[in-house]
């Protein structure tokens, strides 16, 4: 039986694992493991911080008036993204970041969490009054608002593998695991632990669950520090509110949490300590959560009746007062208390400009004084010392990724539909080609160059989706420092053989002897050989091609122009080739391995029975399409291979190195 499909939380669990939480685990023998991460309490600082982004300029090549203009370097132009933002988390504390699509709390949240590229960033962050450094990457905990998950690996198996990578060679094996299975029982994850994640086309858990291991994923290292970008997003009220008591019980522990939401609820916003309302990437708050209201009310500004603290500061933060909303454009308003007169005249972006305005007079010098005289405990040398810039070894990272890469994708490899495919279509060409003999040149060659083309363009299309779909994955472990690129690659490449090479070992088992190839098992071991070798050079070109990319419909209309040139050059189709584009098959896989292939199936005194011959024989070699490649120069044939074989693989993994640990 397959994984049991979850498709609810179950019963409300507000209060489990608080005590796990806050130090003490729920199971004794859970958590033998000694903890050998070091506790460190964090404060968190910023103070101004702006960012801001390049804009790209449209082309307009066909406007003659800014034809010179065009063909010069144009400045870029840059667009603010925040607008000097401040504050100030300590431990204990849970900030939130409020304000409506756009408003800039993704960008500040990745700002702290040093997940930016700092030479966009001005102004200062500090943790505990010192700059970002390994040691604090590795005691902070980052929480995408997409779940990035392997949808094929269960619960445990999702947080086991992450433990072995995440905690440091100090913790054996058994005590990762341990680990694991502790923070599956803080969470209440515990029904659901052997069910697969899933995702849009494969049921697993549930939105709920999905964030909770999400969460768990970064929970596994003990961090001092998390973030977390929009917890709650899409799911109903009783789960967000579970998701937000886990949380409040982690800070209650002594962590520092900063988390974006875009609409809580009113039990939810009341959960909090701090809150920061942004505009456009502007502050009109920043202070206690509970006392945003009498903020506001200070400076004329309060909703007209009882209602969610959130929902109203979101009405401010786009500009709009609830007074508006209710009385509609021809809706005249008057005063009631101290409640501000909102004139007719009033757009949104005058709103925005009085809340912005009232910030600065109101708030602003004492955040800064905030920040400026905030203690933080400075960090031992020792800790700082000893924090290695990875977790485990070369070998420990390979062995793992190796392990977690053939358990997530033996399922597509091996799926039903590419089975049958490739079988159907070996029944197929050996049906096609049934019993051909060596009279038969003609049809025989073009069995060998079908070998070609097939195993050629299969595996090419299939590795293109290889990068572009796990690079969100790939960014999202290499921000946390969870292994090397390196590894990654060669786990990722030593996981596709298996997976790539035995469906073509089937495919060639099969036509081979139906299509009446060289009944030798020389001949069909070698040519199996050739076969696979091309299998491995056409997936490297994939690889490359994916990295390079990272767009699957680019990548495949580049790789369709690519290999119909490169097979057009191979030596079959066209004999009499126009010497200055001669070249182009040195470049061609079609063309090495068709060689190769006549090489297994020939030998260059070997004759088939012919017409035009007076003695009724002519040679295979002489034949055209024979005659074209050759059967000469197999080992610089075989060498060139060896080439594309290592050299696609080079420039993939350079490629792929461009993608660094954070979003560009």
């Amino acid at each position: 039986m397959g994984p049991r499909m979850s498709t609810d939380d179950g019963p409300p669990d507000l209060e489990v694992g608080v005590h796990a939480l806050k130090g003490a685990p729920p199971d004794a023998n859970a958590l033998d493991a000694p903890v050998h991460l070091p506790s460190v309490p964090i404060t968190l600082k910023f103070s101004n911080i702006v960012y801001s982004v390049e804009l790209k300029q449209p082309k307009q090549w066909l406007n003659l008036k800014k034809f010179k203009s065009n063909l010069k370097t144009p400045k870029a132009k840059t667009k603010e993204i925040l607008h000097g933002v401040s504050g100030v988390v300590r431990p204990g504390e849970m900030l939130v970041m409020l304000g409506p699509s756009g408003s800039g709390k993704t960008t500040l949240l990745k700002v702290l969490g040093s997940r930016l590229k700092s030479d966009k960033v001005e102004g200062t962050v500090l943790y505990n009054d010192e700059p970002h450094s390994k040691f604090i990457k590795r005691r902070t905990g980052f929480v995408t608002q997409d779940d990035v998950l392997f949808a094929n690996l269960t619960v445990k198996e999702t947080l086991v593998y992450a433990a072995r990578l995440r905690l440091p060679d100090t913790y054996t094996r058994e005590d990762k695991v341990k680990r694991a299975e502790a923070i599956i029982i803080e969470l209440g994850l515990e029904r659901c632990k052997d069910t697969i994640i899933g995702g849009p086309f494969k049921r697993g858990v549930s939105g709920g669950e999905r964030k909770r291991v999400s969460i768990g994923h970064e929970m596994l290292v003990d961090p001092s520090l998390l973030f977390l970008d929009e917890p709650t997003s899409g799911l109903d009220s009783t789960t967000a509110l579970r998701i937000i008591k886990t949380l409040q019980d982690l800070a209650n522990s002594g962590k520092t949490i900063v988390t974006t939401i875009h609409q809580p609820s009113s039990t939810v916003y009341h959960m909090f300590d701090k809150m920061i309302l942004l505009s456009e990437g502007h502050l009109l708050y920043y202070g206690d959560a509970h006392e945003a209201m009498k903020y506001f009310e200070s400076v004329q500004f309060s909703p007209p009746f009882p209602m969610n603290p959130a929902d109203f500061l979101l009405d401010l933060a786009n500009g709009v007062t609830p007074d508006k909303l209710i009385e509609g454009e021809g809706g005249k308003i008057g005063v009631e208390g101290n409640r501000k007169l909102v004139k007719q005249n009033d757009d949104p972006k005058a709103m925005r400009l009085k809340l912005i305005e009232a910030y600065k007079t109101t708030l602003a010098d004492k955040v800064d004084s905030e920040v400026a005289n905030t203690p933080a405990s400075a960090i031992n040398s020792h800790d700082k010392a000893a924090t290695q810039k990875w977790s485990t070894s070369w070998g420990g990272q390979f062995n793992v990724l190796l392990e977690r890469g053939w358990k997530e994708r033996r399922h597509e490899a091996y799926s039903p539909l590419k089975i049958g495919q490739v079988i159907a279509i070996s029944i197929i060409a050996g049906l096609l080609w049934w019993k051909s003999s060596v009279s038969q040149v003609q049809d025989q060659v073009g069995l060998l160059f079908f070998f070609t083309t097939f195993w050629g363009f299969f595996p090419v299309f299939s590795a293109i989706f290889t990068f572009p779909q796990e690079r969100a994955m790939l960014i999202k472990e290499r921000a946390s420092g969870m292994y090397r690129l390196s590894a990654y690659f060669m786990a990722r490449t030593v996981a596709d053989l298996p997976l790539e090479l035995i469906l073509p070992t089937i495919f060639v088992t099969i036509v081979y002897w139906m299509g009446g190839l060289k009944p030798t098992f020389v001949g069909f071991l070698l040519t199996l050989l050739v076969i696979l070798y091309t299998v491995l050079v056409s997936q490297g070109l994939g690889l490359t091609l994916g990295a390079a990319l990272m767009d699957v419909k680019k990548a495949t209309t580049l790789a369709s122009v690519i290999m119909l040139t490169l097979l057009l050059a191979g030596g079959y189709y066209i004999q009499n080739t126009p010497v200055w584009i001669r070249w182009i098959k040195y470049l061609s896989v079609s063309y090495f391995s068709y060689k190769l292939q006549l090489a297994a199936q020939y030998s260059t005194d070997q004759t088939y029975p012919c017409a035009t011959n007076p003695s009724g024989l002519c040679r295979v070699v002489d034949y055209p399409a024979v005659a074209n490649v050759g059967l000469d120069k197999l080992g610089l044939s075989a060498m060139a291979l060896a080439i594309m074989l290592v050299g696609y693989r080079l420039m993939a993994y350079f490629f792929l190195n461009r993608i660094k640990g954070h979003d560009k």
